[in-house]
This record gives structure tokens, C-alpha cells and sequence, in this order.
């Protein structure tokens, strides 16, 4: 948030009037580093523990959900490369639509993930939040 001061000062006849733009705290900083930090935490999860914000509420809760989702993704990109071996080679369609659908499946919970983040809102993932919120890091 911008803060403006006014000062008026008469000098003689003439009313001078200074504006000064105030500089934001480091206070005043801070929840939008806290929402950067969170976002990435969806990107890759260690990065905001490797900063000072590893200590925040917050970005402890979205680097936990982002670890449920590394996880998660690992764990469809597993049974993603078993399917192919499962279905035979006239059943390849199937085996792809599943795996795409699984795959749209993960994207779509990382961007509720990175909307939550940005959106200063702490809510569990779907799926796999409730998870995630028993990691202990």
C-alpha cells in the first residue's frame, strides 16, 4: 500500500504544498514474499526452505502440499509407464486417454495449488490435502 504525506509550507505570499511518497517497511513487504514463496513451493517444494520464510505458518502449509503433490505426480507417472505394459498394443487409445486424463488430473490440483497460494487462502488440495497436512517437515 502506498502512503503519501503532505506538507504545506507559506513562503511569503505563496503556499507551497510538498508531496512525499513513503517507502514500505519491510513489514509492509513481507505478505507478498510470504505468497511468492508459497507459490513456489508448488514449482519446487525445497526452494522456500531454503530461505528465510521456511519458518512462516504458511509456507510450511503449501510447501507440504506441494511435496503431496510431487509425490502424487511421481506416483501417476508410475502407473502411467505400467498401463502401456498392461494393454496390449491394439489398446493403446485407452491407455492414453487415461494417462492423459491422470496427467490433467495432476495439473489441474497444481494450479488450484498456486491460485491458493497467491490468493493468501490456506486451503487443503483436493484429494490429497487432507494427506499432505500430516507430512511433517
Amino acid at each position: 500500500m502506498r502512503k503519501i504525506s503532505l506538507s504545506f509550507q507559506k513562503v511569503g505570499k505563496r503556499l507551497i504544498i510538498n508531496f512525499m511518497e513513503e517507502q514500505p517497511t519491510s513489514s509492509e513487504k513481507k505478505p507478498q514474499n510470504k505468497n511468492v514463496m508459497a507459490a513456489i513451493a508448488y514449482i519446487l517444494f525445497f526452494i522456500p526452505l531454503l530461505t528465510d520464510d521456511k519458518k512462516d505458518p504458511y509456507v510450511k502449509y503449501h510447501v507440504k502440499q506441494g511435496l503431496a503433490l510431487l509425490i502424487l505426480g511421481i506416483i501417476v507417472s508410475i502407473f502411467n509407464s505400467i498401463i502401456y505394459q498392461i494393454f496390449p498394443f491394439s489398446m493403446w487409445y485407452t491407455a492414453r486417454t487415461i494417462t492423459w486424463i491422470l496427467n490433467l488430473g495432476v495439473f489441474v490440483l497444481f494450479i488450484i495449488g498456486v491460485a491458493n497460494a497467491i490468493g493468501n487462502k490456506q486451503r487443503p488440495l483436493p484429494v490429497i490435502g487432507k494427506i499432505a497436512e500430516k507430512i511433517n517437515i
